[in-house]
């Protein structure tokens, strides 16, 4: 479920990618044409960008909130979770190998 809601969230970031360059796409034609000064179609541009990276960082916030809520582990814990157990392996590993190398030594 949670591989669900992150390809939902990513659909909607390209969405919001394409938005954003059509939007400046349009800015440019306006300016192109006489209709809209250089500057006035910049401030619009990083205006609409500065909101939609807003909306983005308070999506992210709650989609994390959701998945805590229900019990979902994120992304960066399971893998520092699996680097932590492989970790342990090995040193299990070390020191099973260096038990073996001394029973073997004693007898």
């Amino acid at each position: 479920m949670e591989e669900t809601l992150k390809n939902f969230l990513y659909a909607g970031v390209g969405l919001t990618n394409e938005a954003t360059d059509k939007f400046k796409k349009s800015f440019d034609e306006l300016v192109q044409k006489g209709k809209v000064s250089d500057t006035e179609a910049k401030k619009f541009v990083d205006e609409f960008i500065n909101k939609t990276t807003t909306t983005k960082t308070e999506f992210d916030s709650k989609f994390n909130e959701f998945l805590g809520k229900w019990g979902f582990s994120k992304t960066e814990e399971v893998t520092s979770l699996k680097k932590r157990v492989e970790e342990l392996e090995a040193k299990l590993a070390e020191k099973t190998t260096k038990t073996t190398t001394t029973a073997k030594a004693t007898a």
